[in-house]
């Protein structure tokens, strides 16, 4: 029997939400059945150990290697074998990024319409192509790839302004289906593309409680020996993470005196400017950047509370994973927080703003009928969701 052809595409394989998803889902496919590739646009990334090895990891693409090249190497390999092609999309979108502050959907398109041009075509014909992310992997999936059927994942929840709506509308009309990973998800999109209603599905970002179980037992996790109250926080350091949400929160346990830390997993943009909001605010022994793990399971499972800030989320994997681990949670009420949390059965959900935070966790703290209850409650609740791999299943025919 010959195997279906897939495609997968993402920006990368770092430690996030739409990332882990995907490793669980190639996770779970069945490699008799389906050939797989994997188009990444920036590999090494900690969670490339965990792709199974039936998974075909295309070599970067021959722009990404351009773009890598510290920019006086790229310079002289341009003039070296006579083609400036890359080198002047570089310029271009070197120069267009650096004038104003942009939108994750902004800056995708501006490399787009730098770039585009001088990026090959995937030479490959596919039975199926899925972007598994918004932006760039919608892009190439659309221009780039060959397939019979196109599918393309939206996993955060955005609305877009007049002109990316205009640009973004021309690839998703190549698309067979949109599959949102919520309901919540669904409907933000529609709002911005109504005329895709009849295209759209929902799969949830899959999660194997297995796995993560598993993992939780494995390396290593808090080294500082700490006996008071963990809080962990995980996401990339973006302000749509609500991370000066979690800092003013932060700022306000440590008014009242509660002997707490408060670890945050993740690196982005705002690292500088936290740091030095934490240092002028004396957080430095109650608010702990650490960085990417490629296994944040252990400090999960070891911590006394899990808080998600975030302005929005397509889904909250961090959330589900936290559930499994049997950690109470306290969530910002984002839009698709409900497809989750039930507020006073497994976590508290509250508006977005540092007092309501503080308060929450100073509830979690100091209730112990409460946490005992969410902590039975979570026990209790269905783990994970791998049954969805049927929808996917279903999706690609």
């Amino acid at each position: 029997m010959n195997k279906q052809q897939l495609l997968f595409v993402i920006d990368s394989l770092d430690c996030a939400g739409a990332e882990k998803s995907l490793v669980t889902l190639l996770s779970l496919l069945n490699y008799s059945k389906y050939s797989v590739d994997l188009v990444l646009f920036a590999h090494g990334k900690v969670l490339e150990e965990l792709v199974p090895k039936e998974v075909n990891i295309i070599k970067p693409l021959e722009y990404t290697r351009f773009a890598n090249l510290k920019i006086n190497d790229a310079i002289v390999y341009s003039f070296k074998n006579r083609n400036i092609k890359n080198l002047i999309a570089r310029a271009k979108y070197s120069y267009r990024i650096r004038r104003g502050k942009y939108s994750n959907a902004q800056k995708a398109r501006i490399f787009w319409e730098s770039v585009a041009n001088v990026f090959e075509e995937n030479p490959k014909h596919y039975d199926v192509a899925i972007s598994y992310a918004q932006g760039i992997p919608t892009f190439y999936v659309a221009d780039k790839v060959i397939a019979k059927k196109k599918y393309a994942w939206v996993n955060v929840s955005y609305r877009l302004n007049r002109m990316d709506k205009e640009f973004q509308k021309r690839f998703y009309d190549q698309f067979d289906k949109i599959v949102a990973v919520s309901d919540s998800t669904k409907e933000i999109f529609l709002e911005t593309f109504p005329e895709f209603l009849n295209r759209m599905e929902v799969i949830f970002d899959i999660n194997n409680p297995d796995l993560i179980l598993n993992m939780a037992q494995m390396g290593s996790n808090y080294e500082d020996e700490f006996k008071g109250i963990r809080i962990l926080t995980i996401g990339r350091l973006a302000h749509q993470k609500g991370y000066d949400v979690a800092l003013d929160a932060c700022k306000k346990l440590k008014e009242r005196g509660i002997n707490f830390r408060w670890y945050a997993l993740g690196k982005g943009p705002l690292q500088q400017e936290l740091e030095k909001y934490i240092r002028e605010n004396e957080l430095t022994e109650h608010f702990i950047l650490l960085g990417v793990k490629a296994n944040p399971y252990p400090y999960i499972k070891n911590a006394d509370i899990y808080v998600q800030t975030s302005r929005f989320e397509g889904f909250g994997l961090a959330i589900a994973e936290a559930r499994m681990l049997n950690v109470p949670i306290v969530s910002t009420r984002f839009d698709a927080v409900y497809t989750q949390m039930i507020h006073e059965k497994n976590g508290l959900v509250v508006n977005m703003n540092g007092e309501e935070v503080s308060n929450a966790i100073l509830t979690l703290i100091t209730d112990n009928t409460l946490r005992s209850s969410i902590i039975q409650y979570l026990e209790k609740e269905k783990k994970g969701n791998i049954e969805e791999i049927q929808r996917f299943y279903q999706l690609i025919g």
